[in-house]
C-alpha cells in the first residue's frame, strides 16, 4: 500500500468517528400500571438503551440508521410464525449486509419489524453479535394494512391492557428471550384514524409514560400524524418522544415544518438511489427552516421476505454512505450538520434529550 486514502476510505473513516456502541437504560416501569393517565416518567433523558445484546450507553450509539428491517412476513397475524422460515438461512443472507454497514461506519441499526410481522429478537441477537452492530428491537403492534397484522386481542382489549403487555416486554423481555425493546413501534392506516388505530396510539402513549420509550409511528400521511400528535399531547406525552415515520410520503412540506415546530421527530426514511434528490431536498428544506434538530433519515431497507425464494431481493443499507452523504457535502453541508443528522439526532430521539442543537 502507498499510504494514500481513497475517497471511499476517507468517507468511511469520517463516518466511523461517529460510530460507537449503545448503553441501554430506562427507569423502572410502574409495576401496577394503575395510574395510567398520569405521567409516570418525566420527559427527561434515558441513561441507557436496550440493545438486543443488552443495555448500552447512549454515547455508544454512534451513526444510527433509525428505520431498517432484517426480516418481514406479510402473511398476516393469523398465520405468521417462526416456523415459516429458516433462521439460519436468514442469518446467512442478512449478515453480509450488516457487516458492510459496520465497515462503512454505521454503529447502530434500529430494526422496526413489529410483533406479528416477523419480529425475531433471537435472530437479531445472533446478527448483532456476528456483525458488531448495535441492533435495537421494539414492542407495539402494527395496525396499518387494514389491520391484517393485528392479533385478535388487539380488538378486544383496552388501551391500558395493550400497554400493560408492552410494558411487560420492556420490564421482563420479549417472550422468554430476555431481550428488551428500545422503542414502541405502531402502525396506523393513512387516516382519519380508525377506532383500533386510535387505541394503539393511546396504548403507545401509556407505554411511553410508564417506560420513557419513544414511539415510532408508521402512517405516512399528515392526516394520521396530526391526529396522533393531538392525541398523545392531550394525554400529557411530550412530542419529542414521537417519531413521524415515513413522513416523506406526505407531499405537503409545510406539515413537516409544523410537526417539527411542535417538537415531534420528522423521519424521512425510504432513502434509495432513486429517491436521492428528493431526500436531499427534504432534509435541506428542514435545515433552512432551522429545524434540522428534529429530522431523522434512514433507508427502510433490508427485508428478507418470508415466503419468497431465498427471501426475495434484500436491499443493502448503503445509499446513505455512497450517495446521500456525498451529496450533502457537495451541497455545502458542514461536517457538524452531517453528524447532527446521523449521530446526534438519533441519540436524542432514542434517549429523550430535548435540548436544541441547531
Amino acid at each position: 500500500m502507498d499510504g494514500r486514502v481513497s475517497r471511499r476510505q476517507c468517507l468511511a473513516r469520517c463516518l466511523a468517528l461517529a460510530g460507537g456502541t449503545l448503553v441501554a437504560g430506562a427507569a423502572p416501569a410502574h409495576a401496577a400500571f394503575a395510574n395510567a393517565g398520569a405521567r409516570l416518567q418525566p420527559a427527561g433523558r434515558r441513561h441507557r438503551i436496550d440493545s438486543v445484546l443488552g443495555p448500552i450507553a447512549p454515547d455508544r450509539l454512534g451513526l444510527t440508521l433509525m428505520h431498517e428491517h432484517v426480516l418481514v412476513d406479510f402473511i398476516g397475524a393469523g398465520q405468521v410464525s417462526a416456523s415459516r422460515y429458516d433462521a439460519d438461512a436468514v442469518f446467512t443472507r442478512a449478515l453480509p449486509h450488516l457487516q458492510q454497514l459496520r465497515t462503512r461506519g454505521g454503529a447502530t441499526l434500529v430494526e422496526c419489524t413489529p410483533a406479528y410481522l416477523g419480529r425475531d429478537p433471537r435472530l437479531l441477537r445472533r446478527l448483532a453479535a456476528a456483525s458488531g452492530l448495535n441492533i435495537l428491537t421494539n414492542t407495539g403492534y402494527y395496525g396499518a394494512n387494514q389491520d391484517k397484522h393485528l392479533p385478535p386481542h388487539a380488538f378486544t382489549e383496552t388501551a391500558e391492557q395493550l400497554a400493560a403487555r408492552w410494558v411487560r416486554e420492556w420490564e421482563h423481555g420479549i417472550d422468554d428471550s430476555g431481550i428488551k425493546p428500545a422503542f414502541v413501534k405502531i402502525g396506523v392506516d393513512p387516516g382519519p384514524l380508525s377506532a383500533v388505530d386510535a387505541k394503539l396510539v393511546r396504548a403507545a402513549a401509556l407505554t411511553h409514560k410508564a417506560t420513557g420509550l419513544p414511539i415510532a409511528a408508521h402512517g405516512g400521511s399528515g392526516v394520521a400524524a396530526f391526529e396522533e400528535l393531538d392525541m398523545v399531547e392531550g394525554m400529557g406525552m411530550p412530542l419529542h418522544a414521537f417519531i413521524w415515520v415515513h413522513a416523506h410520503a406526505e407531499k405537503d412540506g409545510s406539515l413537516h415544518v409544523r410537526a417539527a415546530k411542535r417538537g415531534a421527530w420528522v423521519e424521512f426514511d425510504g432513502l434509495s438511489d432513486r429517491s436521492l434528490d428528493a431526500h436531499v431536498a427534504l432534509v435541506s428544506r428542514m435545515k433552512e427552516a432551522g429545524l434540522l434538530d428534529r429530522v431523522l433519515v434512514s433507508h427502510d431497507a433490508g427485508w428478507y421476505h418470508v415466503g419468497e425464494p431465498d427471501g426475495g431481493q434484500f436491499r443493502p443499507f448503503d445509499t446513505l454512505f455512497t450517495k446521500f452523504v456525498p451529496a450533502l457535502k457537495a451541497g455545502g453541508w458542514p461536517d457538524a450538520d452531517v453528524r447532527r443528522l446521523l449521530v446526534d439526532n438519533p441519540r436524542r430521539a432514542l434517549t429523550g434529550i430535548v435540548d436544541k442543537l441547531y
